[in-house]
């Protein structure tokens, strides 16, 4: 199973591409809100230096942006 943790806000176009390729590939993921979750922005700074969404991680490999084929390759995906 995958533990996959997108960092996100609501009106960010990226972000919602990530999370609806997700889904479309039938993977849960946990999603975090960092516009309103104060912690959570903290700990998506603190993880990777970056401010931007959505950053994702995917069993604590990170990917910033929404880069599908690193995406795919850090799932096993083709």
């Amino acid at each position: 199973m995958q533990n996959i943790i997108v960092y996100s806000t609501p009106t960010c176009v990226y972000c919602n591409m990530a999370k609806s390729f997700f889904k479309a590939n039938s993977f849960e993921y946990k999603d975090f809100n960092v516009a309103t979750d104060l912690e959570k922005r903290k700990e998506m700074i603190d993880k990777t230096g970056q401010m931007g969404v959505p950053v994702i991680d995917i069993n604590g490999t990170v990917v910033v942006g929404f880069d599908e084929a690193k995406i795919r390759a850090t799932l096993g995906l083709k």
